[in-house]
């Protein structure tokens, strides 16, 4: 068995990999080094000469391109053969997918072929052994599937000793996309698709599609303004919007706020939103619950405006300023725009 390991890439509407793709292959690639085996990673789609590029100076060792008109837009029926195919004639051990509609709708049905275990939205991937003591065995080299269970109130640490591939979904922002020096013996393996794909994955077919461009970008953001409950009201919301705006930033919100009514859902960070990194992140009125930690504890550097000290959010704050939001941000906005002049 080679036992490699294997990310699916997906692309995105522009045709290039996606973000959270390139992240998995910088994980992936350390996963590989420990193991000392090869990356390798799988990308489906139309028109893609440009892909080996992109990939190269993330570590990659082997793709396996299947450039074909009728495989972009993604439909299921397709990608899930080539995919479990490609897994099974190449003996993967690690297969990891980006935790997007796309992957979340792929990673089961290949699982489901494949006959073997699937981790949903994990949060961490690490290496291991374990120790089975009714068997007096011990499992060398296991992938570690970290992620949040219960609600978010504990962290629990999958793994799958007997069916293999190990396979999980890895929520987007969670790892660091970081490059390597470029593979200067990278293998490209041209997929014949209709060895793989039979006429009947192509029953069906996309009539019309309207995409619509995202209206926020939390995601990107180097400085995010967030709210919680404790900002008290949709309309105490309008002060986050003001400093957001006085730093070039965002604003996000935390789940309870959402819930409120306060803010969007597009713009929830946590363990049921997005995964952030900003290089500044200032909560305001968010007691720092788990679930919301999840998504944001990354950060650079984290200011935190709650009338509780003892909040569990100070516990990873760098500042902790004691106050409501009506106190404190019309302050930072005039202080703000009076030194920025």
């Amino acid at each position: 068995m080679k036992k490699n390991i294997f990310v699916y890439c997906e692309i995105t509407e522009d045709g290039h990999i996606a973000d959270v793709s390139l992240e998995l292959c910088s994980k992936g690639y350390k996963l590989a080094k420990e193991l000392k085996v090869k990356l390798e990673a799988i990308v489906i789609g139309a028109n893609l000469n440009h892909i080996a590029a992109e990939l190269a100076p993330f570590g990659v060792d082997t793709i396996y391109l299947a450039d074909d008109n009728r495989l972009f837009p993604y439909l299921n029926l397709p990608h899930s053969s080539i995919v479990s195919k490609l897994i099974s004639e190449y003996e993967a051990d690690i297969v990891l997918f980006g935790a997007t509609s796309i992957g979340r709708d792929l990673a089961p049905r290949v699982a489901s072929a494949l006959r073997c275990g699937l981790t949903a939205d994990c949060t961490s991937l690490e290496i291991g052994d374990h120790y089975i003591k009714k068997t007096d065995t011990t499992y060398k080299n296991l992938l570690y599937q970290i992620r949040p269970a219960f609600g978010g109130n504990i962290v629990a640490t999958i793994i799958n000793p007997d069916m293999h591939p190990q396979m999980a979904t890895v929520r987007e922002g969670v790892m660091k996309k970081e490059t390597v020096r470029p593979k200067k013996n990278m293998a490209v393996v041209a997929i014949e698709v209709d060895k793989y794909v039979s006429e009947t994955d192509f029953v069906v077919s996309i009539i019309h599609r309207q995409i619509e461009a995202p209206k926020v970008n939390i995601k990107g953001a180097q400085i995010i303004v967030a709210g919680g409950y404790g900002v008290g009201s949709k309309e105490n919301f309008g002060l986050l919007y003001q400093l957001a705006d006085a730093l070039s930033g965002e604003v996000g919100a935390s789940r309870a706020a959402v819930d409120a009514g306060f803010s969007s859902h597009e713009r929830q960070i946590g363990q049921t939103g997005v995964t952030v990194r900003p290089k500044l992140y200032i909560a305001c009125g968010i007691s720092g619950a788990v679930q919301h930690r999840a998504g944001m504890d990354q950060s650079a550097q984290i200011i935190s405006i709650n009338t509780d000290p003892n909040a569990p959010i100070s516990h990873i704050a760098d500042y902790n300023i004691v106050g409501t939001v009506e106190e404190v941000l019309p302050k930072m906005i005039k202080y703000f725009y009076q030194n920025s002049k």
